[in-house]
């Protein structure tokens, strides 16, 4: 299972998260409206995780400066980007993110089937991404696409054993749910987290 923490911005911090093994994707926030948003090259940048840069609906030529400052493994959209705007940064591996509350949502994915290497479903909120809140996850039964996707919304400490009972789950798309997304449940403060509860929540994940 790909393991993504999102919302990175600390140096120091970012150096810890790089140390747990079963971290496989660490995530960056170029979106000036959030609250973590990385307004600053770090003086530390992960070398054993991925990095993932994270936009919405950025001006693809600015995507492309950052993508290639931050040496980027991959592009994430969490706007209203295009089928023909993700063609245009293949170039990287690419992440749209869609939000989702019901089976209907899952339509709007079509579009970008063969476009996007993954995609992310997280909550629908006031905000694009980042709200801490949970969907009910049973929607996904009905996800029938065949792009692989990462499980995102509200996940905290508490939740492997409802990630492990979801993926016991008859109907689930076990072969398609490749991943999760941490972000704000492991946090102290936007942008910190909390190493020792994430090692913790990724020790419990997968025994």
């Amino acid at each position: 299972m790909i393991v993504k923490v999102c919302g990175m911005r600390n140096p120091d911090n970012i150096r810890q998260v790089d140390t747990l093994q079963s971290v496989n994707w660490m995530g960056f926030i170029f979106w000036p409206h959030s609250k973590r948003f990385a307004s600053e090259f770090p003086e530390y940048m992960p070398i054993h995780t991925k990095r993932v840069g994270v936009f919405v609906d950025e001006d693809i030529e600015q995507v492309k400066r950052i993508a290639d400052d931050y040496a980027l493994d991959l592009i994430q959209l969490h706007g209203h980007e295009s089928p023909d705007y993700c063609q245009q940064l293949r170039e990287w591996e690419i992440i749209k993110a869609f939000n989702i509350a019901t089976p209907s949502d899952l339509e709007s994915t079509k579009p970008y089937e063969g476009i996007a290497d993954y995609f992310l479903f997280d909550t629908k909120g006031k905000s694009v991404g980042g709200n801490g809140e949970k969907f009910d996850w049973n929607v996904l039964n009905h996800y029938n696409g065949d792009t692989p996707f990462l499980l995102s919304g509200g996940i905290g400490p508490d939740d492997a054993e409802r990630i492990k009972a979801l993926f016991a789950l008859d109907g689930f798309p076990i072969d398609k749910c490749i991943g999760i997304d941490l972000n704000s449940g492991f946090e102290t403060a936007p942008a910190m987290k909390d190493t020792a509860l994430l090692r913790s929540f990724l020790s419990q994940l997968t025994h």
